[in-house]
């Protein structure tokens, strides 16, 4: 790595003003993504803006199926949150399956969207809950706030403050994860919100990032079983291929871990 200044944000008007004094500065949150890619020189800020001492931004609110999630918490602190595992445990499920108890004491909810890695677990939650993106700046629906692989919705000047949604009336999230970083190989989150509502986020899988299968959600939505996700096709050719698995193995994944997810949420 290279020199960087530091910065700790003591709210939301204190991280813009510091940020608009930097040449070339970003926010930093858990730092799971963005630290990782200025040690491979990928990234190269003069300066780093802190979000994780903003007081309250790591808040998690309950009300009857409101959930509200403050961008600092953790995912140590979403697994293990009482209200929302009451009302929401495919959630904090998804949370207590992230990387190691390492990653999980320090990564954060908030990064892990901003950054919009495809390999996350979260953003693929967000599509599924029809989660509403809060910002320093506005409100958007998550289909509008992921615009494809590490890519946001996100100005410059902007960040992630919290994340909102009604809890589903079931749910659950499968992963394959790779055996080394416990990344999402492929990773569906099924959420059924009722009344033929149902939907779907993939993680880990497409080239384009995290996306909702619309095939798969018409088939739940009239069926919410397995056997209803037979007839549904994943594209090889929208799919990742590395050394970890070729477009065919993760196509292939896809419907094994959608289908694990209905199960799951099937009780």
């Amino acid at each position: 790595m290279y020199d960087t200044n530091y910065h700790r944000a003591k709210d939301a008007a204190d991280a813009g003003k510091k940020l608009r004094a930097c040449d070339d500065g970003m926010y930093l949150s858990g730092g799971m993504t963005l630290l990782p890619t200025m040690k491979q020189r990928l990234a190269a800020p003069s300066d780093l803006i802190d979000l994780t001492y903003i007081k309250d931004m790591n808040k998690i609110e309950v009300k009857g199926k409101e959930v509200t999630i403050g961008a600092t918490a953790t995912h140590a602190e979403v697994a293990t949150h009482a209200k929302l595992a009451k009302v929401c445990p495919s959630l904090a499920g998804l949370a207590a399956h992230i990387g190691d108890p390492h990653v999980r004491n320090r990564g954060t909810i908030g990064g892990s969207i901003a950054n919009n890695d495809p390999a996350a677990d979260y953003p693929s939650a967000m599509l599924a809950l029809g989660a509403t993106i809060i910002t320093n700046k506005r409100k958007m629906k998550a289909e509008k706030f992921f615009t494809g692989m590490f890519d946001t919705a996100l100005a410059e000047d902007e960040f992630v403050k919290a994340v909102s949604f009604m809890a589903p009336k079931r749910g659950a999230y499968a992963k394959f994860p790779n055996p080394a970083s416990r990344y999402a190989m492929a990773g569906v989150y099924v959420a059924d919100h009722g009344k033929g509502d149902v939907r779907v986020g993939v993680t880990g899988a497409s080239q384009g990032g995290v996306y909702r299968p619309k095939d798969m959600e018409k088939a739940l939505s009239k069926s919410f079983e397995p056997g209803s996700l037979e007839g549904c096709k994943v594209d090889e050719g929208d799919m990742l291929s590395d050394i970890h698995g070729s477009s065919a193995y993760r196509a292939n994944l896809v419907k094994v871990m959608a289908k694990r997810a209905v199960v799951a949420a099937a009780g």
